[in-house]
């Protein structure tokens, strides 16, 4: 399923039901051990790491700026991954979790950070590592989540640092979807 430079490998094709395509000759970068649900749409200057997942009707938008993602993140059903023409890409660390129907737009996700289910981040915001953004909450543009904080509300604000085990929830998140994707495939 990876593709290389501005054409995809011989023999190429998206999965069943998912769209992997490129926008001006760029074509995504996905790593052969990423699961892709059905729905998925990937297009353009996007990069996704080992062994992450994205799932159902989710769309990734990588058209006028790049988007990255790490390993072992996952992108939960009916996000929107998008970018600002030629101003902000959009990163995405490792071992993130991007809870249902969340809005990443031209932000830095740094790594175990999980964004709660409809939390919007827009463009310019950094979420430090192990942070928490709260379900609903909204990202305004330019804003510095500081690391080890829950944020909510909207606009968001930082309302403490988190706890030992909501510390360790955020880490657990995205290793539970590395396993549910195990479980996903074996039960096909």
């Amino acid at each position: 399923m990876e593709t290389q430079g501005m054409e995809p490998p011989q023999g190429f094709h998206s999965p069943p039901g998912v769209t992997i395509a490129p926008f001006e000759g760029r074509w995504p970068r996905v790593h052969p051990t990423v699961h892709l649900c059905e729905g998925v749409r990937i297009i353009g200057d996007v990069e996704i790491g080992a062994h992450s997942s994205v799932w159902y009707n989710t769309v990734i938008r990588g058209d006028v700026h790049w988007i990255r993602i790490g390993e072992r993140t996952n992108i939960q059903d009916l996000c929107m991954l998008h970018v600002t023409h030629r101003r902000w890409p959009l990163e995405v660390g490792s071992h993130v979790t991007v809870g249902h129907s969340a809005v990443l737009h031209g932000c830095v996700i740094e790594d175990f950070v999980l964004v709660g289910m409809h939390a919007t981040v827009l463009d310019g915001a950094v979420v430090e590592h192990h942070s928490l953004i709260g379900a609903g909450a909204l990202v305004p543009p330019g804003m510095r989540v500081p690391s080890g904080y829950l944020v909510l509300g909207v606009p968001a604000r930082p309302v403490r640092p988190l706890t030992e085990e909501e510390r360790l929830q955020v880490e657990e998140a995205a290793a539970n979807y590395v396993a549910y994707v195990s479980r996903y495939r074996a039960g096909r």
